[in-house]
């Protein structure tokens, strides 16, 4: 890769291994997970809407209506507040290992809704062996603490919701540039979480360090990210961007670890290699097959195998 595609796979490696470290960062000092949903959406939606402004969004999205908004409430509307809500009871490390398994639920919902994508042979045994992944991390590290299985399963769910978006985007949203699609999309989370967050909105001035936090997850980890990651896919390709899937959750465990002193066992490590080893075995031959596709809109169909785009 060149120069501008390390730069932005740096960036975006960073950028999307952070944002589990900022959520339980602002649940932890007391604002409510759809108010953080809502509050890093909104930035969001205004950075990137300001982006594509002058690339006529509503003639862009007109028609798509629907689909935009389906799109939204599998990739933003239900899986945010979940991830932050699960992070009430469970450690950002646990969060970003359990979300790595998101490849996982593609590969499983691709036998039955997108032919395209079905699999056998070893994707289909890095299926079995992810989802060993899972169970081992989860028996291993929660079982018997009731809260704690109450924030993996939140965690879980919002996984699959990661799997079921991007599959909406594959098939109806890929021709767009993702500042439109993903601009349009934000902007009505922002609307849909409005209600609710503003009901349960803080009653006091959230702490400095919940601010940056909101503020880092809407303008770095969500708006800026993105951007990186377009840089990515034009530079190097949508295949070799896919590599991003497997270093995130290693950053964000990192990050977990640095910051905030969570401790990682041994079990958390294997059932994380667990994981990450079945997520490539079954999307393995997708970067192959989709390798030349460098053009701004294409890479969209990548979304399938990455966890939480953008999250």
């Amino acid at each position: 890769m060149n120069a501008k595609a390390n730069i932005a796979f740096t960036t975006v490696a960073i950028l999307w291994g952070i944002p589990y470290l900022l959520i339980k960062i602002a649940v932890e000092d007391g604002v409510s997970p759809v108010f953080v949903a809502w509050a890093r959406v909104v930035l969001g939606a205004i950075i990137l809407l300001a982006l594509s402004w002058k690339m006529d969004v509503r003639s862009a999205v007109r028609g798509r209506l629907k689909w935009l908004v389906a799109f939204a409430m599998a990739e933003i509307v239900i899986p945010f507040p979940l991830i932050a809500a699960g992070e009430r009871h469970i450690d950002s490390s646990v969060a970003a290992i359990l979300i790595a398994a998101a490849p996982l639920f593609v590969a499983l919902l691709a036998l039955r809704f997108d032919e395209s994508e079905r699999i056998g042979g070893w994707r289909l045994a890095g299926l079995f062996i992810g989802f060993l992944g899972v169970v081992a991390f989860v028996g291993l590290n929660i079982a018997g603490r009731s809260d704690e299985l109450y924030g993996a399963l939140a965690v879980l769910a919002s996984a699959f919701c990661y799997a079921v978006g991007p599959m909406v985007l594959k098939r109806h949203l890929s021709d767009l540039d993702t500042r439109v699609s993903m601009g349009a999309t934000l902007a009505i989370a922002a609307a849909l979480l409005a209600a609710p967050a503003l009901w349960d909105a803080p009653r006091t001035l959230p702490s400095n360090r919940a601010m940056l936090a909101l503020a880092g997850l809407g303008v770095l980890c969500t708006a800026a990210a993105l951007v990186a990651y377009g840089v990515l896919v034009r530079e190097a390709g949508a295949g070799r961007a896919l590599v991003i899937t497997y270093i995130n959750p290693v950053i964000a465990v990192a990050a977990g670890v640095a910051v905030r002193g969570e401790r990682v066992g041994l079990s958390a490590v294997l059932g994380l290699a667990l994981i990450l080893i079945g997520s490539w075995l079954s999307t393995q031959g997708r970067a192959a097959r989709r390798g030349g596709e460098d053009d701004y809109g294409a890479r969209a169909v990548e979304e399938t195998a990455r966890p939480g785009g953008g999250h």
